[in-house]
């Protein structure tokens, strides 16, 4: 066996309680009002992307935010999102980004990282819900969901 000089990482997960409560998300108007208290001022600055991980009675157990990009674009990872869901023994998760600029369609490329995520996740035995995208309006988002993209 070959041994070399440099040192491996160790891996743990790591829980840490916030002030967020767990709730039940029945609907994309649940969804986007729970995913709102995790953006603030710059909900109109950076586009950001939030994963919600729900359990398997749909309450949430858990978020995390996967990247904070420009104004309107930023880099998601399938390996990173289906990390956190495996994690956290998520059996179904809500994606949510915001648009800066209030525009509410999604792009190509929202639709191509949704269809990406849905068959990353599937192998992995994670249903996605939905994928809200806010506004910085405080009641406007979209829902691939209500919206039959998923």
């Amino acid at each position: 066996m070959k041994t070399y000089k440099n040192q491996i990482s160790q891996y743990s997960l790591k829980k840490n309680k916030t002030d967020i409560n767990s709730m039940k998300i029945m609907c994309s108007k649940d969804a986007s009002k729970y995913a709102r208290q995790f953006y603030f001022d710059d909900i109109e600055i950076f586009e950001s992307f939030f994963v919600i991980m729900l359990n398997n009675a749909n309450n949430t157990i858990g978020y995390v935010k996967i990247s904070q990009g420009g104004i309107n674009q930023t880099l998601v990872d399938v390996r990173i999102v289906a990390k956190y869901c495996v994690d956290s023994l998520a059996v179904a998760c809500i994606l949510v980004h915001n648009h800066p600029s209030g525009v509410m369609e999604p792009s190509q490329n929202d639709k191509d990282l949704t269809c990406k995520l849905k068959k990353g996740l599937e192998f992995l035995d994670v249903k996605i819900l939905d994928h809200i995208i806010l506004s910085p309006e405080e009641n406007e988002y979209f829902s691939f969901g209500d919206e039959g993209l998923l």
